[in-house]
């Protein structure tokens, strides 16, 4: 006798799977229609063949070692995982077998990480397992918030449902990070030039001028003298400098990023620097409102897909993006264990405003938390946006006066000597 898989629903309309022995397809859809459910898919389990087993049992194999192939540091671009979701929610909600979606996808799919991860699924998926435990095996595919929404979904056998909020907060997760990003690219470039401009006129513009003072023999202003200073540093023409002072300044530009990141990578480390970008004037509120809208999103988004409270408010504090926020979030997940509220912890914490605090009670008492939070989601991505938009028009003006300043003292530097020459051959020629 064989061994079938099966897809069914039961009386209530719920998804169920199973497997069942049979001597055909046949005998096996009357053995789970005689246990109550209704077949949908029904297959023949195979029996795996090694790598000379045949045909299909190579091609499993290649599929295995490609689906093993990829570099650990790699991940899954979020655009292309969002558009995976809401495709599988599209097939999910025709009535598709959750198997011949997966198939159907991974086919499709292009070269690459998440078409590797897909094979691997689909071969999970198809051995019985399910589709929540099939994702968790792929940790730089899907991450915990979203095996636990899945897992969720098969629970409540709303997948479907449940796919399409995941591709919403998905989306919405990733625009606000998209304008954040499009904001800093500005001036990001704009001081990165003006470096690279005042790094050439040091470097090759300044020398040629004190070659022409001290040609003439003309009094140098203090401006002047600093500013020539300054050039040989840059240059490297000071005595005894080794190392050109533009070596330096591009070194800490490419050095520094990296530094922060290693600093951030300990627990320790994080934590003060998280902190510190708190207290940055301007740009500490736009990442606060940032931070808001984004753990209010994602913890409305798993109370709504039935996943608990307590386990909703762990994955929320672990994906939070920021320490502050996460040990806030920690403290609030003691109070519910203790039997105690959501709000009171939050507000000790002292790191939403009264707002977002008062309305969180107001869902507590309502017991429309999840209503509640995607409402503070939504304002606070409108927040954001005027925030974005209010740092771009402060940092323009600021940018302009920075580099006018810095080329005004230059210019200013370089032409007091020229005007006292001027003003020397004038009175000789008298």
């Amino acid at each position: 006798m064989a061994t079938f898989t099966y897809e069914a629903l039961n009386a209530q309309g719920k998804p169920q799977k199973g497997t069942v022995e049979a001597a055909s397809s046949d005998e096996a859809i009357q053995r789970i229609k005689a246990q109550g459910y209704f077949p949908t898919t029904v297959r023949e389990q195979k029996v795996k063949k090694g790598a000379g087993g045949g045909e299909k049992g190579k091609k499993k194999e290649t599929a295995k070692k490609a689906s093993g192939f990829s570099m650990p540091f790699l991940k899954v671009k979020p655009k292309l995982l969002t558009l995976f979701t809401r495709q599988l929610s599209t097939l999910q909600d025709a009535g598709l077998p959750l198997l011949r979606s997966l198939q159907i996808l991974e086919s499709q799919m292009k070269p690459g990480l998440l078409k590797n991860v897909l094979i691997g699924v689909v071969e999970d998926v198809e051995g019985g397992a399910s589709l929540s435990d099939a994702f968790g095996k792929h940790p730089r595919a899907f991450n915990t918030l979203y095996v636990k929404m899945v897992h969720a979904g098969e629970i409540g056998g709303v997948l479907d449902i449940i796919l399409q909020r995941l591709s919403e907060f998905m989306e919405k997760s990733e625009r606000l990070k998209r304008r954040i990003k499009g904001a800093m690219i500005y001036p990001i470039g704009v001081v990165l030039f003006a470096i690279l401009i005042v790094t050439f006129i040091m470097w090759f513009i300044v020398p040629k001028f004190e070659e022409i003072f001290l040609d003439f023999g003309v009094a140098l202003p203090m401006i002047t003298t600093k500013l020539i200073e300054t050039s040989r540093w840059v240059a490297g023409s000071t005595p005894g400098q080794s190392v050109p002072g533009a070596f330096i300044i591009f070194g800490v530009i490419i050095t520094l990023p990296i530094f922060w990141k290693l600093i951030r990578k300990a627990g320790p480390g994080r934590a003060a620097t998280d902190w510190i970008l708190l207290k940055v004037p301007v740009l500490g509120k736009l990442i606060k409102k940032t931070v808001i809208a984004r753990f209010t999103r994602t913890l409305g988004t798993l109370i709504s897909a039935g996943v608990p409270i307590l386990e909703a408010v762990t994955i929320t504090a672990e994906t939070s993006g920021n320490a502050v926020f996460h040990k806030a979030l920690m403290k609030v997940h003691d109070s519910i264990r203790e039997g105690e509220t959501f709000a009171v912890p939050l507000r000790e914490s002292k790191t939403c405003d009264a707002i977002v605090v008062n309305m969180i009670d107001v869902g507590e008492e309502t017991g429309e938390m999840d209503t509640m939070l995607m409402k503070i989601a939504d304002n606070y991505d409108e927040e954001v946006d005027v925030a974005v938009a209010a740092l771009v028009s402060l940092l323009e003006p600021v940018m302009v006066i920075v580099i006018g300043v810095m080329v005004g003292t230059i210019v200013v530097a370089m032409f007091l000597p020229l005007v006292a020459m001027i003003e020397s051959l004038q009175g000789g020629s008298v």
